[in-house]
């Protein structure tokens, strides 16, 4: 497996996957090819389908100017394409085309260039599952942060300071603003109205949800808006990790080294799902997004509450098992509805998942690595309608709403 650097990527929303990804990839084709008179890009599947919505031709615009740049939605796809994700990018010269890339944006940020060796590095990890992982701990005497420090290094900890820095300017960014989103659906921002709404008998189980939804919210609309945020493993499920861990940390008092050994067992997780399965919406909906996102969240508490290891897997893999099937269904193709909603809800099912765990995990009889590949068989499973090309679900009722008041 890849650090968990590949994990927590630091850059602008609103998707890791269709603004990210391609801004990386138009960069590196940018680069080889600097005396270009013009380019070409062609956006097929998810790409084509949502990548308005996401902003997929304003961050290849963005990037490649000032060459005079044409973006294609293509309609077709190609028989040799094999990732919904993908791109084409042509060179010009004298209106003749003298070179091509294809692109995959496989999730998180993450491309694969055809053709060449991945861009992301060697692998860290040696070990590959996390039955794997708790042999390895057991044998040694580790805890699960302890056994990420020796397999990447103390650099991890200095690198993690930074993502945990960024993920709270993200939420106090997002409690501070006001107003409504980009696009039409013309979405009201909420976080700083949850996070100030008081009861005159605040019931501590509400006032829990009410402040870890107003830091989810806080950080998924700053990311609708192309604020800059974490995947944590997505930008589309960026609030979920830090409005959980956030609450817990003023609640609790904890340090912010301690919240650094709670990420780093969050990104262990999230680094088994991107390894074993995918973190993409495009290739296995939500529940490898959001889904992902929340198994991160439950894991990383356990840890912090001082779960055992074995405790913490169940904490994971409760929060994974129960987002399976989960639809990628954006309306209009807009990382805001429901995504913003499904972050809040997951931040607070992350909790249930950790206290669960705490009470039954000596009933268990999934494990987290089970889990996992079923995610995986499921999302490859799913009709393509339902996996971010908003031709289904809610995005497809939405549409049908808005055709019958017209």
């Amino acid at each position: 497996m890849l650090s968990i650097q590949e994990v927590f990527k630091i850059g602008r929303g609103p998707s890791s996957s269709h603004t990210m990804g391609p801004e990386k990839a138009a960069r590196i084709f940018k680069e080889s090819h600097p005396d270009a008179d013009s380019y070409q890009v062609r956006l097929y599947g998810s790409l084509c389908k949502t990548g308005k919505g996401h902003g997929t031709d304003r961050v290849l615009y963005e990037t490649l100017a000032p060459v005079p740049t044409e973006v294609q939605f293509c309609q077709e796809t190609p028989a040799d394409v094999s990732h919904p994700n993908t791109m084409d990018f042509l060179s010009l010269k004298d209106g003749k085309v003298t070179d091509t890339m294809r692109a995959l944006s496989v999730g998180g940020g993450d491309i694969v260039i055809e053709g060449q060796k991945s861009s992301s590095g060697e692998d860290v990890y040696p070990e590959s599952s996390f039955a794997e992982v708790l042999e390895f701990c057991n044998f040694r005497g580790l805890d699960l942060a302890e056994y990420v420090e020796l397999t990447e290094g103390k650099q991890i900890r200095e690198y993690l300071h930074t993502v945990w820095d960024q993920m709270n300017r993200t939420i106090q960014e997002g409690l501070e603003t006001e107003g409504v989103l980009p696009g039409p659906l013309r979405v009201e921002r909420k976080a700083r109205k949850l996070y100030n709404f008081h009861l005159e008998h605040d019931h501590p189980q509400i006032q829990e949800c009410r402040l870890i939804s107003a830091y989810a919210f806080a950080c998924s609309e700053q990311n609708a808006d192309c604020g800059t945020v974490v995947t944590a493993p997505t930008c589309g499920s960026c609030g979920v990790v830090p409005a959980a861990f956030l609450y817990v940390k003023n609640q609790r008092g904890l340090t912010d080294e301690q919240m650094i050994s709670g990420l780093e067992v969050a990104g262990l997780i999230g680094n088994l799902i991107k390894h074993n399965a995918s973190v993409s919406g495009a290739e296995c909906g939500c529940q490898a997004e959001i889904g992902a996102a929340c198994s991160m969240a439950a894991g990383g508490l356990a840890y912090l509450y001082g779960l055992s290891a074995n405790q913490i897997q169940y904490a994971a893999e409760i929060a994974l098992e129960h987002h399976l099937g989960l639809t990628c269904d954006p309306i209009l193709g807009l990382v805001q509805v429901p995504c913003i909603e499904r972050n809040a809800v997951a931040a607070n099912r992350a909790m249930n998942a950790c206290n669960l765990a705490f009470f039954l995990s000596d009933t268990q009889r999934i494990s987290f690595d089970i889990a996992v590949r079923t995610m995986y068989e499921t999302g490859i499973s799913m009709n393509r309608r339902f996996l971010e090309t908003s031709e289904g679900g809610l995005a497809k009722m939405y549409g049908r709403r808005n055709t019958m008041q017209d």
